[in-house]
């Protein structure tokens, strides 16, 4: 369910990771974080990486206390959280349900809003498709250009593939057991607004999923949110600018080091 050691000496940064890949994804920023000396904890969800699914009904708030479990387990009190899409709903689910232990955030291409009914509707169908053999890896040919930019589309052949593999490999149900628990998410802006908690908002200038205005309203919510804006990026940042993400959550898991002492 998890990667990485954790030490005392600092307060840990979870990575929790999007849609169809595992904690892997965050191989470059968990590599910077630890050389500055940041332990980190990389966390497999339900059903992807080294996780069973188990058999919960689909909702986020299931993964956030999976989290606080974890946490438990390792005597970690309070944490840095970064989130990449479905990763960034978990974040916000464990700041609802887990105030006191967030001790910062990073919110990677994850909405503050609740889904539209439209939205809805196209995650549940979205469920429907992949769970069923004959439609799964037509569905997911079709998905993948839409996780990252056009950018990386053009010029990161490496970064589309490895995409591409971790989706068709990902357990389909899963897969729309995520979906479904995304859908049933709830709108987050007034969570979000409550917590004076240090955070950083990353956008990808050309993500097509969560576009970059509404990655600006999540900053604006949040009291202490700034927003980074990755340029030739879409939705899946830490893959497709690694760099810049991790110089955003060095940044950030810096400032909150400086502030506590």
């Amino acid at each position: 369910m998890e990667r990485g050691a954790v030490t005392a000496a600092r307060l840990p940064v979870v990575l929790l990771h999007a849609l169809a890949l595992d904690s892997s994804m965050w191989s470059a920023q968990s590599r910077a974080l630890r050389e500055r000396g940041h332990p980190v904890v990389a966390f497999d969800q339900r059903g992807f990486g080294s996780a069973p699914l188990g058999d919960a009904p689909p909702t986020l708030d299931v993964v956030a206390d999976d989290l606080a479990r974890l946490l438990d387990e390792r005597r970690v009190e309070r944490a840095v959280l970064a989130g990449s899409s479905m990763g960034g709903y978990v974040a916000m689910a464990f700041l609802r349900r887990h105030p006191c232990r967030v001790a910062g955030l990073a919110l990677l291409s994850a909405r503050a809003t609740a889904d539209t009914p439209q939205a809805r509707a196209q995650r549940l169908r979205f469920a429907e498709l992949v769970a069923n053999e004959a439609t799964r890896s037509a569905t997911v040919e079709l998905t993948v250009p839409h996780l990252v930019g056009a950018t990386t589309r053009g010029n990161r052949p490496d970064v589309v593939a490895a995409v591409r593999a971790s989706a068709h490999s990902a357990d389909p149900t899963a897969l729309a057991w995520a979906q479904r628990a995304i859908a049933a998410r709830e709108d987050s802006t007034a969570t979000l607004s409550a917590t004076a908690v240090p955070a950083v908002v990353i956008a990808g200038a050309e993500d097509e999923l969560t576009s970059p205005e509404e990655s600006r309203y999540v900053a604006d919510v949040l009291p202490r949110g700034r927003l980074v804006t990755v340029e030739g990026a879409g939705h899946l940042t830490p893959l497709e600018a690694p760099a810049a993400v991790s110089r955003a959550l060095c940044d950030l898991v810096e400032e909150i080091g400086a502030s506590e002492s």
